[in-house]
């Protein structure tokens, strides 16, 4: 059977047009608008993530080289590029913000992400908090001024482990706290929080521990605190101590009066180090808190993933409206690389996907047979036989 559809186009059958209407109507994004709709300018910006593109010219010019295949993605003509940017500077980012969340929702509620690499016996919801900051010409971008000759955005990450998909996106300046959006979080009791050395803040551990939110972090090597009471039998043979221990430093002991907290001293054997852990889950395992930490790198492969293979290091506009939507819209391709990857039998990493599919964006065949078989002959389409009629 000959397709009608080439992968591009199955692949943006995933957000509904009503749906995708609706959030429009939503944000007023279409007010005094002139023929350039929003799901126009969407393609486009989705074809910039899964082809690569590095400027406007890139991405008008591989649409219009396709301009026969653009009715199938449910728009007439390729944009401008003059139209494309100014779209960018003014149609609200919140948008394809909307978009990324409502899109994620679907999948996981199909069940169409996959599921966590790591198995643990507790039913906790496991999360990992973390930023990466994507660095800007200061020159290009003044509004994202971080250091003197220094721009940069930075994007704070909620890391779900049951997919390793984000829960939470906050985009800020690059010079925002880590621990002021931390504590803005709004977590639910129960949850368990992995997070690094950047997060430690006595006052938010201590704020955590009363609602029933649970974290894993690094303690700091200048921490100052005393032994409580100390595990004395058979520790496993990774794990060198297990304490109870009490902070005693001035500002510690200001803002978490007699909070008792654990400190797991892991021995990493492939770096031959020792890795100090401070929790407040007082009755999990020590293997297990380890195992906990040790999956907080998913979140860095997250930000590896990202970067690697989608257009968030260099943007095609230069205002902070655009570039929240080169980011959002980088979040909409990797939710569906993710999908893509999870369906895969061809077992090959992720970014040999982004770049098979780059490659094959406008390729007319049967998206799940792709995903078998990539290399396999695309079908031909048969040829016209005229019939004769025997008048005689």
């Amino acid at each position: 059977m000959v397709q009608v559809a080439s992968l591009f186009n199955q692949l943006l059958q995933h957000f509904p047009r009503t749906e995708f209407a609706s959030l429009v109507k939503k944000h007023h994004a279409e007010r005094n608008a002139k023929g350039f709709d929003c799901w126009t300018q969407f393609v486009a910006m989705e074809f910039c993530q899964l082809a690569h593109a590095d400027s406007l010219r890139e991405i008008c010019n591989g649409l219009a080289c396709s301009e026969g295949k653009l009715v199938h993605l449910g728009i007439a003509n390729a944009p401008n590029k003059s139209t494309l940017s100014y779209a960018n500077k003014h149609r609200p980012a919140a948008l394809f913000e909307d978009v990324f969340y409502t899109s994620l929702n679907r999948f996981r509620d199909q069940q169409g992400l996959g599921a966590r690499k790591a198995k643990f016996r507790f039913k906790n919801k496991l999360q990992s908090l973390d930023s990466t900051t994507i660095s800007l010409c200061l020159d290009l971008f003044p509004w994202a001024k971080f250091r003197r000759s220094k721009g940069g955005v930075k994007a704070h990450v909620l890391l779900d482990h049951d997919d390793y998909l984000p829960s939470y996106v906050l985009i800020t300046e690059a010079k925002t706290s880590d621990v002021r959006v931390a504590q803005a979080l709004d977590l639910n009791p129960g949850s368990i929080v992995a997070i690094d050395r950047a997060y430690t803040d006595y006052a938010m551990f201590d704020k955590w521990t009363k609602q029933d939110v649970f974290f894993v972090t690094r303690l700091k090597e200048n921490a100052a605190y005393e032994v409580v009471e100390a595990f004395m039998g058979p520790l496993p043979h990774n794990i060198r101590a297990d304490e109870l221990i009490r902070f005693t430093g001035g500002k510690a002991v200001k803002d978490c009066p007699n909070l008792v907290l654990r400190r797991v001293v892991v021995w990493d054997e492939a770096n031959q180090r020792e890795i100090v852990l401070l929790t407040n889950l007082l009755h999990f395992g020590a293997t297990t808190i380890a195992a906990i930490y040790k999956d907080r790198w998913e979140i860095e492969l997250f930000f590896k993933a990202l970067k690697q293979n989608l257009k968030v290091k260099s943007f095609v506009g230069t205002t902070k409206n655009a570039l929240l939507i080169q980011i959002w819209t980088a979040l909409i391709a990797i939710l569906l690389l993710k999908w893509l990857h999870h369906l895969s039998k061809a077992k090959w990493s992720l970014s040999n996907l982004a770049s098979m599919l780059r490659l094959n964006l406008f390729t007319y065949r049967d998206l799940g047979k792709w995903l078998e078989n990539p290399f396999g002959t695309p079908p031909l389409v048969p040829a016209s036989e005229q019939l004769a009629l025997n008048l005689v």
